[in-house]
This record gives C-alpha cells, sequence and structure tokens, in this order.
C-alpha cells in the first residue's frame, strides 16, 4: 500500500517522543534516527557497532537534536535478558517508549533454496523474525504506558510476494507480515499501539548493493529521499491505521501520491 510519500512534516511533529531504531548505525536506520530527532524525538539508537551508533549520536547532537540514547545489541547473538535489560533501561530512564523502529536487517545469500546453507538460514531468520518479536514483547509495557505508540516493522517487496533465490530472507519477510496482522488484530481492541510494516523499496543502501552488485546507486533513492512515510508513520497523522503494509515508494512507473 502506497501512503504519504510526500508528507510535508511539520517540524515539531516527533516533540516529546521517545523512540527506538534498530540498524541505527547506518543506511536507513540512520537516516531515520537522524530524521526522527529533526523533528524533536529523543531517539534510542541500538545496533551493533557501537563506532557507528556513537557516530550517528555526535551527528544528532551536532545537529541541535535531544541528546540520545545508545544500546549497543547485535541480533545475530542478541538473547532474551539483553532485550529485558534494554526494557528494563528505557522504563527506568523514560517511563515508556511511543516509537519502535525495527529496522536491523540480514540479507543472506540469493541462491537456489537446493543449495541454501542451514546455518545462514537460521541466522537470517533470527536477525530478521525472532530478535524483533521478542524486542517487541519485552517492549509492550513500554509502549503501552505511551498514548499514541507506533511500531513500524521493515518489510520487503519479496515478503509479499515470492521471488526465486531470495531465500530466508525473502521467508523472514513474510513472517515479518504475519506478525505485524496478528500483532495488530490484538493490540488494537485495547491499547493505542498502532502496528504496520513498511516496505522502503530500491533505496541506496549497502544490503541493496550486495543484492544488486551491478545496478548504478546512483539511480535510486537515498535513504533521506524515503523519510516522509517513515515520519508520518511515527507522528500523529497516521493514528487510527494498524495492521496494513505501507510502501516507502510509488511503484515504478506511478505518479508520487499521498493518499
Amino acid at each position: 500500500m502506497e501512503c504519504h510519500i510526500d508528507y510535508h512534516p511539520p517540524a515539531n511533529l516527533l516533540e516529546g517522543r521517545v523512540i527506538l531504531v534498530t540498524g541505527a548505525g547506518a543506511g536507513i536506520g540512520r537516516a531515520a534516527a537522524r530524521s526522527f530527532a529533526e523533528h524533536g524525538a529523543t531517539l534510542v539508537l541500538v545496533g551493533r557497532t557501537l563506532a557507528k551508533l556513537e557516530a550517528v549520536y555526535d551527528e544528532i547532537e551536532t545537529a541541535g537534536g535531544p541528546q540520545p540514547a545508545i544500546f549497543p545489541l547485535n541480533f545475530e547473538g542478541s538473547t532474551l535478558k539483553e532485550y529485558r535489560d534494554l526494557a528494563e533501561t528505557l522504563e527506568r530512564e523514560f517511563g515508556r517508549l511511543d516509537g519502535l523502529l525495527h529496522n536491523a536487517g540480514l540479507l543472506g545469500e540469493l541462491t537456489p533454496f537446493a543449495h541454501y546453507d542451514p546455518e545462514l538460514w537460521a541466522r537470517v531468520m533470527h536477525v530478521n523474525v525472532t530478535g524483533p518479536i521478542w524486542m517487541t514483547q519485552a517492549l509492550l509495557p513500554l509502549l503501552e504506558a505511551s498514548p499514541d505508540a507506533s511500531v513500524v516493522l521493515t518489510s520487503s517487496s519479496v515478503g509479499r510476494k515470492g521471488r526465486a533465490h531470495w531465500g530466508a530472507y525473502s521467508v523472514s519477510k513474510f513472517a515479518t507480515e504475519g506478525f505485524m496482522q496478528m500483532l495488530a488484530a490484538e493490540l488494537e481492541p485495547s491499547t493505542s499501539i498502532r502496528v504496520n510494516t513498511l516496505n522502503p523499496g530500491a533505496t541506496r543502501t549497502a544490503m541493496r548493493q550486495r543484492a544488486y552488485p551491478d545496478e548504478d546507486p546512483a539511480t535510486l533513492r537515498t535513504p533521506l529521499d524515503i523519510m516522509p512515510t517513515y515520519l508520518w508513520l511515527m507522528g500523529p497523522a497516521s493514528r487510527g491505521r494498524t495492521g496494513q503494509a505501507f510502501d516507502a515508494q510509488p511503484p515504478k512507473g506511478a505518479v508520487s501520491a499521498s493518499v
């Protein structure tokens, strides 16, 4: 579903909100963290490489954004205890969580399923599905403490229509869509939490370059270019929209328009 790809957010859109971004050290996660902070949010930066998180921290502070928090975590080896420790830390520091962007992901290998390495398959599923699911469970009480919480899970076109050779990544994104639908249906009757997926589309990132090594990156939108939908989903304008699959870019050949 295409939505608000041309959204023009007010400068104070996310003022006073606490938003956690996974994979915040580079690419789309970095752009989202900086954009959310630019619009007033206090960021919790989660990622596997401390130096990258510290660089984003410095960028946010230099730009005049609210002081972020850093929580290093590698989804490949993360445990239930780490998710609970994260929740306890946020409870002490903030008392609630207003936004959660699950952006961290592992591509794995593009190869026929007959040749897929089972250990790599398990790693991709842990990073893309199992880790985010149990982190979300640990953070649910903090999301419920917010009057207007938004959970956004990163999806992909190959998680909506299967494509040959995309293996564990494709399956993990189908699982992400299913988890979103289930959780949104559970939470909608009794909480104000909205849960949606967002497909970034073809974006100039390192993961995209690994998947399409012959593609010219200059022909792709940058992570900053696709931020309007991220901001719309995290802000109050998307209240009442839950259990839906959104796209951050229009289909190829389509004219960009908000709906």
